[in-house]
Parts: structure tokens; sequence; C-alpha cells
């Protein structure tokens, strides 16, 4: 087949993500606190938005236009007019209540960054270095030292093979056995540990108990001891069950992540974007918009705007770029709200036994459900449904929680959420001396009229992080 060019005329219909569309996905899928942050983002970079304060006029009754409607004359005008008009009553505005955006008096003296007031938080690596300084170890000691710190992760472990300590260090073996040696007796105890049984014993180390029964358990039988195989430990240690439960109470004390104390991770408050309540017998939905700041147009910058006689060219550029930036970002929230409000509304609908009698009651809920309910598509539904939550008289739920899969029973379908509820209610009454297995877990399901196999039941019970049956048994002095 001889080859040749040509030119080809295609007709094609593709979707393009406008930059609109792509604000309006950002938002949708952003959580309460991500949203705060944006908008006040916002409102520092773009003058033509302002917050709005109470008994103060909202969008709805300003006069809006579209920069496109602004003609592009070239008419100029000198800067100290367009300063007198409005830029210096807008700084002034924002310092009124301490949001001075870098308006400041050139002839005061330049005053420290606000950062350095802030409390910086220890991290791991600064504790250890810290403590490295105070040692009276040589000079190259604590150059390798220095380097194995930097790779202890946040749960306290040195995470590095014998072959990449050396490579990292170039060290031979007793000056990092030395600078190894030197790190083990930081605070806390246990740090720079490479495994769990090395953590654990180098605690036991720091309580002054080597060479007990504590220490050779977990030497030797850290594996049995996890699968609670006490009559073993106590026939090869010749012990008593309360001798045994004494030093199983010892080890429950020690600390398998030395270094959780100091992780970086801060406490993430969950703030619910939708509250369900009910009033007279009939649920209300409100979406939570006390943490966000309201915004709308800046009056002065609007009109400034429409006055084109006044602005020079790249004023006008400039102030058309940021009105068309401000009403895209007005726009995407709204509808970011009445999304929200739509999936809120539809999950509504479809559990509404759940907000009237709680978890057992939620039936199986899919997101196609949603989708074809409220007419959006099932992307939409999960960019949604994956970072909100709501409050409602049962408690705080993710959106994602109303999801589950279908179990068949006698009496028709079930939500894998309610099962994994009774499992869970079952696993909480039985016997602490002798638990049920998976296969007996499976014959009281029954009871509710649900039928699944036992292979089904352990995978929910590991989702539902709860030990099998051999790891749940306690000892009469538990």
């Amino acid at each position: 087949m001889p080859l040749e060019q040509r030119l080809d005329l295609r007709l094609t219909q593709k979707l393009i993500l406008t930059p609109q569309l792509q604000l309006a996905i950002k938002l949708l899928q952003l959580t309460q606190l991500e949203l705060s942050q944006l908008l006040s983002q916002e409102l520092v970079e773009n003058p033509l938005l302002e917050e709005i304060e109470e008994d103060n006029e909202t969008l709805e009754t300003q006069e809006l236009h579209h920069p496109d409607e602004i003609q592009d004359e070239d008419t100029e005008l000198p800067l100290q007019n367009l300063y007198k008009f409005s830029i210096d009553e807008y700084f002034e505005e924002r310092s009124s209540d301490g949001r001075d955006l870098g308006y400041f008096n050139p002839g005061l003296e330049e005053q420290p960054s606000f950062e350095l007031f802030q409390a910086k938080k220890t991290t791991l690596q600064d504790h250890l270095l810290w403590q490295l300084m105070l040692t009276d170890s040589t000079d190259k000691i604590k150059e390798i030292a220095e380097i194995l710190i930097g790779n202890i992760d946040d749960n306290g472990y040195l995470k590095l093979t014998d072959e990449e300590i050396y490579e990292l260090t170039g060290a031979d073996k007793e000056s990092i056995d030395k600078a190894l040696s030197v790190i083990y007796e930081f605070d806390p105890p246990g740090i720079g540990a490479r495994t769990l049984k090395e953590c654990l014993l180098l605690q036991i180390k720091s309580l002054g108990l080597q060479g007990s029964v504590v220490e050779q358990i977990i030497s030797n039988d850290l594996d049995a001891l996890c699968k609670k195989k006490y009559p073993l430990l106590m026939k090869k240690y010749l012990l008593t069950e309360e001798e045994l439960a004494t030093a199983i109470k010892i080890i429950q004390r020690l600390n398998p992540h030395p270094g959780s104390s100091f992780s970086k991770d801060d406490i993430v408050y969950i703030t619910p974007d939708v509250f369900i309540y009910k009033v007279d017998g009939e649920y209300h939905i409100t979406l939570n918009d006390e943490t966000l700041p309201k915004i709308k147009l800046n009056n002065k910058y609007h009109k400034l705007l429409m006055q084109k006689e006044l602005l020079s060219k790249d004023e006008k550029t400039f102030f058309k770029e940021k009105m068309k930036s401000a009403l895209e970002l007005i726009k995407s929230l709204e509808q970011r709200n009445k999304t929200v409000y739509k999936v809120a509304q539809s999950i509504l609908k479809f559990q509404r036994e759940f907000f009237d009698k709680g978890i057992p009651y939620i039936k199986p809920l899919t997101l196609k459900d949603v989708a074809a309910d409220i007419n959006m598509h099932e992307s939409t539904i999960s960019r949604v449904t994956s970072t909100k939550f709501l409050a409602c008289s049962q408690g705080i739920f993710s959106f994602k929680f109303f999801f589950s899969s279908s179990v068949k029973s006698t009496t028709g379908q079930v939500s894998s959420t309610s099962v994994k509820d009774i499992i869970k209610k079952i696993i909480t009454e039985e016997d602490p001396k002798k638990p049920l297995s998976d296969k007996e877990i499976a014959e009281k399901l029954k009871i509710y009229d649900i039928k699944i196999a036992r292979r089904t039941v352990a995978k929910y019970r590991d989702e539902l992080k709860i030990p099998q049956q051999t790891l749940r048994k306690r000892m009469i002095s538990d």
C-alpha cells in the first residue's frame, strides 16, 4: 500500500474542561475547612471581592455587569485620580479590621514577620538532634548518628538495611554500632529500633528488666504471646497464671510506636457540611455556612470598572480579569451548594428509616441510585460524597457511610453496613472466655434473617478491625 500525505476535515464532539468547569469541580471536592481557606485567600488576592458583613447589601441587590460588557477604549487617566478614588479607601477599609494586605508607610521601620511569633511544634528529629548535641561523642560518631536520625520515621523506627546504612554513612561497622548505641539511649525509650522485638527490648532495658521472664518472652516467644498461647507460655517458663498475667501487663504498657507522641499530623476536627434535623415530624436540610466567609463583589471597584473614562488600558485589563474571576467563583460556589444540597436530599429520601431508627435500618444504596434520582453523573456524586459530612440526630457521618452493597436475607436485601453493625454487636456480647468463631457468628446472624457464608463474616470482621477468635480469647485475670 503506497504512503501518501493528505488533509482530512473531521467533525467531532469533545468535552472541554473550561477554567470555570475546572473551578466548579475543584470546589466540589473541597472540605469545609479547605473551602474556607480558599475563599479567605481569594478575598486577599482579588480586590473585586469583599466579605458580606451583617446588615450589608447582599449579592442579589447588586447590579452586576459581566466584564465583557466593558469597552476597551484607551482613555488615559492620571494615576493619582484612580488612587484617590478607590485604592486608598480599599486598603484603609481592610486595615481597620486587621486584614492589612501589605499597604504600609515607607517611613516606618519594617516590622518582624508574623511567623516569628508562631510556636513551632517540636519534631521527633529535633528532639533527637537536641539530645545528640548534649552527648560527649566524637564528631565522627555524631555525624553518623545525625544521618541515622534523619532516617527514623514518625513511629520511631530506623527504616534502613545494613547495606543502606553503610552506603549512606561510609563508615565501618564499629563506628555505626557506636552511633546506634548512642541513639538507643535517647528519649523516648525504644527509639531507633528496626523491628518491634528490638523496640520492646530497648524499653525493657530502660526499665532495668534485663534477664527477667518478660525479656525472655519478648526475645523468644513474642509470636506465641500475640496468638495468646498462654498455657504454652506458662508451661515453658514455669509460671502461674497470675505471674504470666503480670508479665503480660508489663508488655502491654510498652509503646510499640515510641515516636508517635511527636507525630507531625495535627488533629483534624470534622466540620459537618450539612445539618439534617426533624421539626414537627418533617426533616429539614440546612447547609453549614457558618465557618465560610460570605463573599460579594466590591461595589467601589465594580462602579469604577463601569466608568471606562477613568481607567487606562492596563487598568481596565486588570480589573476585567479580576471581575471575571470573581463572577466565576461566586457562580461555582452557588453551584457547589446546590449540588451538595441535592445529594443530601436524595440520601434523606433513600435512608429515611435510618434517620428515624438508626444504623440497623440503613438500606443498600449505590452512587448510581442517587445519580439517577437527581439527574447527575455518578462521578459528580462520587466527588461530593468523598469529603462531605452530615450531622443528624444519629450522629455525624460521612456521606460515603450511606452507600453500601446489599446482602441477601430471607426478608429481602439488607445493607452490608447493617450486617457489620450486627456482627459487632454479637462479638461485643460474646463470652470473653469463649469467643465465637466466624462460623458460629454466621449461625447467629440467621436469627436476624441474614444468611451469609463464614468467609463473608471473616471479611466484614476484618473490615471492622476485629481480631479472629483465637486472638480475642482472654485470660480470667484480664
